[in-house]
C-alpha cells in the first residue's frame, strides 16, 4: 500500500477532487462544529438515520447512498445510517408513499424512540411529485407521518441533503 502511495505521489497522479459547490470556508466549517456540541447532548454524539424507500424511483436512494462515499463522508458530521428504526433518531423517507408502503412507514415511525424526526427527501416525498394525484399514492410523506424537514430536488444532490441535515441539526440545537 505504501509503495502505491509513493508511486502516486512521484507520478503526480491526480486525486478525486471535491465538487466545487461543496467547498467550505473555515468560517462555515466552524459553524458546522458549533451545533454538534448541542446535538451531542440530545442524540449522544451522533445522529442515526433510518432510510425508508416508500415507493420511489430509486434516484433519491442513489443520492443517499452517495452520502457515505469518501467524497461526501457524512459520518464526519456524526451522522450514520442504520438498519433498524429502533436505533434511529431520524427517518429519511423517499418516494410518494405508495399504498403498499404506507403501513411500513407508519410502523417504522412508531418503532423509533423519542425524540422522533422525519425528513422527506425529494419532490415525490414532499408532495407526491410526478405521482401526485395518483390512486396508488398518498401524495407525500406528510400525509402519513409528521415531517420536520423537507429536502427538495428530483433527486436532491448529496450536497443539498447534507446542507439540509445541518440546517435541521442547527434548528434542533437552538431549541434545546
Amino acid at each position: 500500500m505504501w509503495l502505491e502511495i509513493l508511486n502516486n505521489v512521484r507520478s503526480r497522479k491526480k486525486a478525486i477532487k471535491f465538487p466545487k459547490s461543496f467547498q467550505t470556508s473555515p468560517d462555515e466549517a466552524t459553524e458546522t462544529v458549533t451545533p454538534m456540541k448541542k446535538m451531542n447532548k440530545i442524540f449522544g454524539k451522533s445522529l442515526k438515520i433510518r432510510q425508508v424507500d416508500a415507493g420511489s424511483c430509486n434516484a433519491c436512494e442513489w443520492e443517499c447512498t452517495a452520502l457515505t462515499n469518501p467524497i461526501y463522508d457524512v459520518q464526519r458530521f456524526g451522522v450514520d445510517i442504520v438498519a433498524s428504526p429502533r436505533h434511529a433518531d431520524v427517518v429519511l423517507a423517499t418516494g410518494p408513499v405508495s399504498r403498499q408502503m404506507e403501513l411500513a412507514l407508519k410502523k417504522t415511525y412508531i418503532a423509533m424512540p423519542e425524540p422522533k424526526l422525519v425528513i422527506s427527501c425529494g419532490d415525490c416525498a414532499i408532495d407526491g411529485g410526478i405521482y401526485k394525484g395518483s390512486y396508488a399514492t398518498r401524495d407525500g410523506v406528510g400525509n402519513v407521518v409528521p415531517v420536520n424537514c423537507h429536502i427538495p430536488g428530483c433527486p436532491p444532490s448529496p450536497e443539498t441533503i447534507i446542507k439540509e441535515l445541518l440546517k435541521l441539526m442547527k434548528g434542533i440545537s437552538s431549541r434545546s
